[in-house]
């Protein structure tokens, strides 16, 4: 039996599967060494939950694997001084058990083409130096040598 991956915006019916994801990406990340914890109260979801449907500059669409979300992506059309046209992905997650089955590569190519069809062929994303994601990473982008530092 075929398996049907779709991706597209999320909408309104999306609200619990997605919330269901988004604290599993919070709790991927919780007490990583090197890794501020990301608390998010039900407030937070709930506001985050509007901008995205909002589909203004912060965005989000969702993988289906049957129907059933089993993956997210986050992004945002950043202002920038020197140039125009860039998109930041700010979160991927695809559920563990459904990894390496190219949802991820199907998340990061749609928000692409989004992107570039919203005037910002630059899309860019940060992950951490020992993330599991960089071997698809090194796949679909280009290492620039660049150090992310955060201020106290």
């Amino acid at each position: 039996m075929a398996t049907v991956l779709t991706i597209g915006p999320l909408t309104v019916r999306d609200r619990d599967e997605w919330e269901g994801l988004a604290r599993d990406f919070h709790a991927h990340f919780a007490g990583r060494p090197g890794r501020p914890e990301t608390r998010v109260d039900d407030g937070g979801y709930e506001h985050t939950w509007q901008r995205l449907l909002d589909r203004g500059q912060i965005r989000g669409i969702s993988a289906r694997l049957d129907d059933r979300m089993v993956g997210i992506a986050h992004y945002l059309f950043p202002a920038s001084v020197w140039s125009v046209g860039r998109c930041y992905l700010a979160d991927l997650f695809v559920e563990p058990q459904v990894r390496r089955r190219g949802v991820a590569t199907a998340l990061i190519a749609w928000v692409a083409r989004d992107a570039e069809e919203h005037g910002a062929p630059r899309l860019y994303w940060n992950t951490e130096v020992d993330a599991d994601a960089r071997a698809l990473y090194e796949k679909v982008g280009r290492y620039r040598g660049y150090i992310v530092y955060n201020y106290r």
